[in-house]
């Protein structure tokens, strides 16, 4: 293990601080033997580098006012100044390769907005699918700040290939303490730059919002204000490869997979399956989220799956000043949509330039609530999230009738089905206008019937008065999910709360035949109104609902023989819903 003057690690952060010195680790510890595989060549399951490797000599261009990077993209509002390939020598001697975007005429005095990911800073760029072409300019990473807009706004946009990413050398690691103490320095190293005020943001979708709770966690003393969009997680297990202690490689070997670099990059979807229990190595993929306390905009939808945890940071984060705004698009779309850039412009303005422009009166929370079969509402002002007006109400189980019930099933029942191919559904009709605005959770009364364990699916849907269901038409939304492993049921204490459980995953406690047990399952957030005669149904099954929302394939699941779930009495299995007063 090569590590830089490493002080004592902390626990779930891997970081430690001394005085104003902060040392950091290059490499993982050699005892976690972190798996890391090729990383992609020149064309891989993302985008296509023609001769790649490419030319990597810096060089400074000036892209003209009214020019367009690719047809149909909007025309630079102003000049900017291009510096392309800037080299940046890494603790360990590792030197990464940056694209600085400035406006031209503004030697000095910059803020800095940086988007931090692996993903390729070599431009232009297609707009992402659904971004409409007016609305970008080419000149940004996938995912990151466009140059177009904030340069002609008075920032400086600071695009690195982070460690091992195209010519930048070393491997490409998956946040943790590595990557996130690459960010620290390259913070730093930005605020040093003649043309910087020493104000740093960082902006950016999915990787390039995720990666900014584990940076923020080591508070680099330059970085100012946080704007993650669509930041899935910042707990890798419990958010993505591990969630519900399922392990569930898909998503990581295909972005993995995509990944272009001259070494290796690292493989948390081989390291699912060789770990798939919570240890050291998952614990550095947890950001010490209480150390993050600068500025916060956060953005991102209720979503499904790793993606329903887009809310969690925002929620963890110990910042005073922080605001959330839930949409209903994808985060392409919203990230790019002017109305929202110019929201963000305030924010980054306030707190990046000084300006006072009102931004702190701004709602601490905007919250979208979906309507399946009717017509979404947007930017619901609220005090805080979750909603300070929730009432938390149980809807308890019946397997004689399979229906929820507002009060406790005073008869016992059961009801069974296939592991692999069945499923058990609980409907309730609502006699009144219902909003659903916030966490759900699941317990479940279960026993596997020929096997010691059993992986559990839930989907929660919207339906009409006739029983069938209802799609919104703007995402494709139905409702939220969860997923949960029996054997994993133990809660961590810490981290639950009443309308949240949060599971250990240290060590699995394996059923024995006819043994009756509880299961709590977290169920990803939601904001959902249900209009006078519309029904809420909750979907439980093992591998029948084992579909990748992306179609990048399932779940390594431990299904077998039947799964049933007792109801009534003292087996109280119920779903809570977060129900907020009409009035």
């Amino acid at each position: 293990m090569v590590i830089v003057g490493i002080c004592t690690l902390l626990a779930g952060s891997g970081y430690a601080k001394e005085e104003d010195n902060f040392m950091f680790p290059s490499e993982y510890p050699a005892v976690w033997d972190v798996i890391f595989v090729p990383a992609a060549p020149s064309c891989s399951s993302f985008w296509c580098i023609p001769g790649f490797p490419p030319n990597h000599n810096p060089e400074t261009t000036i892209l003209g006012k009214g020019s367009v990077a690719l047809p149909g993209e909007m025309p630079l509002p102003c000049d900017i100044i291009y510096d392309k390939n800037v080299p940046m020598t890494l603790r360990d001697g590792k030197i990464i390769y940056t694209d600085i975007f400035r406006p031209a005429g503004s030697p000095a005095n910059l803020p800095a907005i940086i988007g931090w990911s692996p993903y390729g800073k070599a431009v232009p760029m297609p707009p992402a699918p659904g971004v409409p072409p007016a609305w970008f300019s080419g000149w940004a990473k996938f995912e990151g700040p466009d140059a177009a807009f904030w340069c002609c706004n008075g920032y400086a946009v600071v695009n690195p290939d982070v460690r091992g990413a195209f010519y930048s050398e070393g491997n490409i690691h998956y946040w943790g303490e590595v990557d996130a103490a690459d960010g620290y320095e390259f913070v730093e190293w930005v605020a040093r730059q003649d043309w910087s005020s020493g104000k740093v943001g960082l902006h950016g979708a999915s990787w390039l919002g995720i990666a900014q709770w584990y940076i923020a966690a080591l508070q680099p003393p330059h970085l100012t204000a946080l704007a993650p969009w669509a930041a899935h997680f910042y707990d890798m297990y419990r958010g993505s490869v591990g969630l519900g202690g399922i392990p569930d490689n898909a998503f990581a070997n295909y972005i993995t997979s995509g990944l272009v670099g001259l070494n290796l990059v690292e493989s948390p979807g081989a390291m699912i399956v060789k770990d798939p229990l919570m240890n050291p190595y998952w614990e550095d993929k947890v950001a010490n989220m209480e150390n993050i306390k600068i500025p916060i905009y956060s953005a991102g939808p209720y979503g499904i799956g790793m993606a329903g945890f887009d809310l969690e940071g925002f929620l963890a984060a110990a910042s005073k000043d922080k605001w959330l705004r839930v949409y209903n698009v994808s985060e392409w779309v919203d990230l790019y949509d002017p109305v929202n850039e110019q929201d963000l412009l305030r924010f980054f303005d306030h707190y990046l330039k000084g300006i006072n422009n009102g931004w702190e009166q701004t709602p601490t929370v905007r919250v979208a609530v979906y309507d399946p079969g009717g017509v979404d509402q947007l930017n619901i002002p609220e005090s805080s999230w979750p909603l300070a007006q929730t009432e938390y109400r149980r809807f308890y189980l019946d397997a004689a009738t399979g229906t929820l019930s507002p009060q406790p099933v005073m008869k016992a029942s059961s009801v069974s089905y296939d592991a692999k191919t069945g499923e058990a559904t609980f409907t309730i009709g609502f006699d009144e206008a219902t909003y659903v605005i916030g966490y759900l959770k699941l317990r479940l009364w279960v026993e596997a019937a020929g096997n010691d364990d059993m992986d559990f699916f839930v989907l929660v849907q919207k339906l009409d008065q006739n029983g069938n269901l209802l799609t919104d038409t703007v995402n494709g939304y139905t409702g939220p999910d969860g997923r949960m492993r029996a054997s994993l049921r133990a809660l961590d204490p810490w981290l639950s709360t009443y309308y949240q459980p949060v599971h250990s995953f240290l060590e699995n406690d394996y059923l024995a035949p006819g043994q009756i047990v509880p299961v709590d399952i977290r169920i990803a957030p939601t904001g959902m109104l249900f209009h006078t005669g519309e029904q809420l149904r909750v979907t439980v099954a093992g591998d029948a609902l084992n579909i990748n929302p992306l179609g990048l394939g399932p779940a390594l699941t431990n299904n077998v023989g039947d799964h049933i779930i007792y109801t009534g009495l003292k087996y109280d299995s119920y779903l809570q819903l977060p129900i907020i007063p009409l009035n």
